[in-house]
């Protein structure tokens, strides 16, 4: 509700009378407080609550069985306990009132075993005379005093008599004393005959139930989750460029989502096929080109001037490959078993064949990982080609990390500083004291990266223990 601002003295024209707001000002000022401290409360009890999906739904099945199960005990005890305990403790106490009534009635049988005989027979109690006894002192109340309230109650309303009852212990039975003329009248009884005594047999089906209706909603949701987490995982493997077979299975929105998935995933491999074809021609046209310029010039004299355009077209030629590799990805290469070892002494190879020296090759743990090759072999080539550049000592170390594989690429070089380490992976950076890709097209660790987060993993930059740089690749194994 918006508030009205009072008119003006100085107003020429009457105003509409001002609205009078309830006192608290706004209802939305007022219910700000309660909003902001229900926004926290949600917010404390959703940071307790578990993330997963099904966990959340056995959440949702159980709570309200357990409040459903909560207020059917509870009207239990309200209704069946009191009611039924309060009836039967009033039918005691008219069998006791009952014999109390005899006793003054008949003053022959007081001292006979008429009483006795009768209450045994007839009434299920066990009565003994006490003459010239008192009551006992009160004894400590129950916890659990619905009987002891109960019989109370009655006593007083049917006998009005001074009287002491026992209904502590784990004693199947109760005693009840009542003031008579001359002594005091003891009268034993079972428990079962004041309180209802079989009530954990509700309870007992009340708590088997519930236990089976739970172990049939966990059977029931892990049946419907296992299809969605199945989802799950082949999304994670099409990013990784391993295929998985799927077929979308379970509940009708999962099996939709299933086939919006296939879906999306054949026009991402139309479009990266459609963009392989694309780049092959414009490769072959442009290869063609530099070939007839590469033939041209071989067949004109060799004169300065001639060998300067030489060098432009292979520049050319190297500029060309690395925008058409930065441009291809590694697009239509499966993911598949690759011996680690093997990969990283192919790796030396290649380094040393651009004059860089390699003092160590290590592998700690498996030796067999799942990649694409030839683009993991191009990721770490880019990063040991570059690291020998700038440094005469390369050293190369891989070591598997629960499911991940780590691969690092150290170097004695001058390094890069802290601050321009994110700046080096962007395309066509070059940094003037940096290290990427001197003389050539500024995608070598544009090219890494994006191989490894293809992977799933990533590249990250950190200083070396040989006084450099370190280049570290993660990748899912």
């Amino acid at each position: 509700m918006a508030s009205v601002a009072p008119p003006s003295p100085a107003a020429a024209t009457p105003a509409a009378p001002p609205v009078v707001l309830p006192a608290g000002g706004p209802p939305a000022a007022r219910r700000s407080p309660l909003r902001l401290a229900w926004r926290r409360v949600s917010r404390a009890i959703g940071d307790r609550l578990p993330k997963g999906l099904y966990a959340r739904s056995l959440i949702i099945i159980i709570a309200p069985m357990v409040l459903l199960q909560s207020v059917i005990a509870y009207t239990f005890m309200e209704r069946h306990w009191q009611l039924v305990t309060r009836r039967l403790s009033a039918a005691v106490t008219a069998d006791v009132a009952a014999m109390i009534d005899i006793y003054e009635s008949y003053p022959q049988d007081r001292d006979s075993e008429t009483l006795q005989r009768i209450a045994a027979e007839r009434l299920n109690l066990d009565i003994d005379l006490l003459h010239g006894a008192k009551l006992p002192p009160p004894g400590p109340r129950p916890f659990f005093s619905i009987l002891d309230e109960a019989l109370s109650d009655e006593i007083r309303r049917q006998i009005k008599r001074p009287f002491w009852i026992d209904t502590v212990g784990r004693s199947n039975l109760i005693e009840i004393r009542v003031e008579i003329p001359g002594g005091v009248m003891r009268v034993i009884a079972r428990r079962s005959q004041a309180y209802a005594s079989n009530s954990h047999i509700f309870l007992l089906w009340m708590g088997g139930s519930s236990l089976v209706l739970l172990g049939v909603a966990i059977l029931f949701l892990r049946n419907q989750i296992r299809p969605i987490l199945r989802l799950a995982d082949v999304a994670e493997s099409f990013g990784k460029g391993r295929e998985l077979e799927f077929r979308p299975r379970g509940a009708r929105e999962v099996r939709k989502a299933g086939h919006a998935f296939i879906e999306m995933k054949r026009r991402i491999e139309r479009a990266m096929e459609q963009r392989t074809t694309m780049l092959n021609g414009v490769s072959h046209d442009l290869r063609t080109i530099l070939t007839r310029f590469r033939l041209s010039l071989a067949l004109v004299e060799q004169t300065p001037e001639v060998e300067e355009l030489q060098r432009d077209v292979d520049e050319m030629s190297r500029m060309l490959e690395g925008y058409l590799a930065f441009a291809r990805g590694d697009s239509g290469e499966q993911a598949a078993p690759t011996d680690l070892r093997t990969l990283l002494e192919d790796l030396r190879t290649d380094v040393e064949r651009l004059g860089g020296h390699v003092s160590e090759v290590s592998v700690e743990g498996r030796p067999t990982v799942t990649v694409r090759p030839d683009a993991f072999r191009r990721c770490l080539f880019n990063l040991a080609a570059n690291a020998a550049r700038y440094g005469d000592t390369v050293a190369i170390t891989a070591r598997l990390e629960a499911r991940w594989l780590a691969v690092s690429i150290d170097d004695d070089g001058p390094g890069i500083p802290p601050d321009l380490r994110e700046e080096v992976f962007k395309p066509f950076v070059r940094l003037d004291d940096a290290r990427q890709d001197a003389g050539g097209s500024g995608l070598g660790l544009a090219i890494a990266l994006d191989i490894a987060r293809a992977h799933g993993g990533d590249v990250s930059l950190h200083d070396s223990v040989l006084g450099g740089l370190r280049a570290t690749v993660r990748v899912p194994a």
